[in-house]
């Protein structure tokens, strides 16, 4: 399995119904795209104050590297990508293998 995990930080302008609709269509991945096994989305709530600028969290499990492999240039992530990229101010991609 692999692991891939976003950290997102919005623009100021990014509305709660575009975030919304952003959190909703990563949380439809799985069943829209063979090999993704789960999708949680996260508001951080830490604490530690170490979080910098980055609010959201997506983490994505796919079933292997196939499933990765069918999810970066299928049609529906191009979809979220057209949801996700107006809103964006900042990303960090992390990926591993468990």
């Amino acid at each position: 399995m692999i692991r891939h995990i976003l950290l997102i930080e919005f623009k100021d302008d990014a509305t709660s119904k575009q975030i919304e609709e952003l959190k909703q269509s990563f949380l439809s991945m799985p069943n829209n795209i063979d090999g993704i096994e789960d999708v949680e989305w996260g508001l951080n709530d830490s604490p530690e104050g170490k979080n910098k600028h980055y609010t959201h969290c997506v983490m994505m499990t796919f079933s292997d590297e196939a499933g990765r492999k069918r999810y970066l240039p299928h049609p529906k992530h191009n979809e979220l990508k057209n949801i996700f990229r107006p809103i964006l101010k900042d990303i960090v991609v992390f990926d591993y293998t468990i």
